[in-house]
């Protein structure tokens, strides 16, 4: 049956004062913004570690000597010791997965080298937290250290002459120590939870949470995210049925915009290659799978505006889901539009067409020209369609009867939708862990403003919304199963797989898009962290080693 789409129809003619339109007005959005670009700078390279210092801590911040690494392991193993003394619980160790210090310490390299938490004061742990049902032995402690002569700090001598005969006595933990502790518990319940190990799951996960608490930063964040997932998927807690409202949605979104250069990132160097693509045509028309806000269209409108010999004309044909909320989000994008196509005397048509998914969409509805040539552009919306098997081979054998001149891709740069699930918790808690660390250095004290050519730190409200927008990705990720589980990030190598069967070649974007990419990341604070690297024509976005996200861009074979 063939499905019926709303739709909303602007025109704003050269020198126009006005517009038409067949659908009635709704209630105002937030302004769009254009994207801002500034001059370039010279990426500075990390600080390199003083000879001597253990490169995996140091990459952290923690200088900590090589020599003293096996008294750091003997200190952990301690404290699994002193608060894990329960007898009864020593047959759950037992049957537990310990991993050999070798594999730890190079899974903590990719894992830990990536968190640059603030360095605190050591912290005191007691037993008052402590009873009967904590497993701690189940954490790695005779099976990962050898038990031998163990070295302690010493507290005051009241306390250190009860420790005789009071087991669990108190001991000092250095956060590093903790930090270290709490990867490996989230890992060790992760892997309870394949295993489908439920009561030692849920002694971990608690576990996990009190280790947290002792971290800053980003850890302590992605930690509790990370945790209170997995509590979900223990405790079968799993995220509503029924999603957040799409304005919702564009509002944690918008925050991500404004808190750091990812999505900027994404339509600077989409409108660069769409740009190119539209070079020496006189009418173009862009169908944006992710219309949302409508934050990536001014700039491009701009930038037409601009071209020598004038602006062509310009049609946007803008795609989305219902808002739940009875107002036409997408004929109020559309309007703010087409008042921007007036003031820059750009010829300008406007559609959105409202879709339950991109799978509902036919290209028949589009109105397509003979004579314009066509974009498609698509900005973390393609690795939803993997929820529905065939839904992307559908998708893409719907653009290719759109027959666009090139089609532009930006997806995360991550595997998470593969069937183990203790591979994508540990793909996932590297990837999440980045991101985190990153918007660390967006600051918390600016507005995200543009002051003597660069842009200030974000809001404190722009990086708390931009976390909990991380964070409903991860409790997806990690909690959800079947058409549930949305979030199912695959890598530019998964992605040409899949665009090279649907009939489509990649198109090398240009050094254009490279310098619109470096320009951009030259403003941003906290730029020196972010690398942007070409890969077969495509262009990733990272935060310092590892990449995060990518653009690419395609065309018909």
């Amino acid at each position: 049956m063939k499905r019926d789409y709303q739709s909303q129809y602007y025109t704003v003619f050269t020198g126009a004062s006005s517009s038409s339109t067949s659908a009635a007005g709704g209630s105002g959005v937030s302004d769009v913004r254009a994207d801002v670009a500034g001059k370039s700078k010279m990426w500075v390279e990390g600080k390199q570690p003083e000879a001597g210092y253990d490169e995996l801590l140091a990459g952290v911040g923690y200088e900590v000597k090589s020599s003293d690494m096996f008294d750091v392991a003997q200190k952990i193993e301690h404290l699994e010791g002193v608060l894990g003394n329960d007898d009864g619980l020593s047959q759950i160790a037992s049957d537990s997965v310990h991993y050999n210090p070798s594999d730890l310490s190079s899974w903590l390299e990719s894992m830990i080298s990536e968190l640059n938490p603030i360095v605190q004061q050591p912290v005191v742990i007691d037993d008052s937290f402590v009873n009967a049902a904590d497993d701690l032995q189940a954490i790695a402690g005779n099976a990962i250290y050898p038990p031998e002569a163990k070295k302690q700090k010493t507290s005051p001598p009241s306390t250190a002459a009860s420790s005789s005969t009071n087991p669990n006595a108190i001991v000092l933990v250095d956060s590093q120590e903790n930090g270290i502790r709490l990867v490996h518990t989230l890992m060790a319940c992760a892997e309870a939870v394949q295993k489908d190990e439920i009561q030692l799951a849920e002694t971990l996960v608690k576990q996990a949470g009190i280790l947290a608490a002792s971290q800053a930063g980003a850890m302590r964040k992605v930690a509790a995210y990370f945790a209170e997932a997995l509590a979900r998927r223990i405790y079968r807690l799993y995220p509503s049925s029924q999603r957040d409202s799409p304005a919702f949605q564009d509002l944690l979104q918008m925050h991500f915009y404004e808190t750091c250069p990812y999505l900027k990132f994404a339509h600077f160097t989409a409108n660069q290659a769409i740009l190119e693509a539209f070079s020496g045509k006189n009418k173009v028309h862009v169908i944006d799978f992710s219309m949302k806000q409508g934050m990536q269209w001014p700039a491009l409108m701009q930038a037409l505006a601009l071209r020598p010999g004038g602006p062509p004309t310009f049609r946007l044909t803008g795609i989305g889901p219902p808002s739940g909320d009875n107002t036409d989000h997408l004929q109020e994008v559309g309007w703010k539009l087409a008042q921007l196509a007036n003031t820059i005397h750009v010829e300008f048509e406007y559609r959105g067409y409202i879709a339950e998914s991109l799978v509902d969409l036919e290209p028949a509805v589009l109105d397509l020209r003979d004579d314009e040539v066509v974009a498609v552009n698509s900005v973390f919306e393609m690795h939803q369609l993997l929820a529905r098997p065939g839904a992307v081979e559908k998708v893409l054998s719907a653009v290719k009867d759109m027959k666009p001149e090139i089609l532009t891709v930006v997806e995360q740069e991550a595997n998470h939708n593969g069937p183990v699930f203790l591979e994508r918790f540990t793909e996932s808690l590297h990837y999440y862990s980045t991101l985190f660390d990153s918007l660390e250095s967006s600051g918390g004290g600016g507005d995200g403003a543009v002051e003597g050519g660069g842009i200030l730190p974000a809001s404190a409200q722009d990086k708390i919304m931009s976390e909990v927008y991380l964070g409903k990705q991860i409790c997806n990720v990690v909690a959800c199963e079947g058409p549930d589980r949305v979030e199912r990030h695959q890598t530019l190598t998964q992605w040409k797989t899949r665009f090279e069967s649907g009939g489509f070649e990649a198109v090398h974007l240009g050094s254009n898009a490279y310098k619109q990419a470096s320009m951009l990341l030259a403003l941003f604070a906290g730029g020196d962290g972010y690398r942007v690297e070409e890969n077969n024509g495509c262009l990733m976005l990272g935060w310092h080693t590892r990449p995060l996200i990518t653009t690419s861009a395609w065309k018909i074979r």
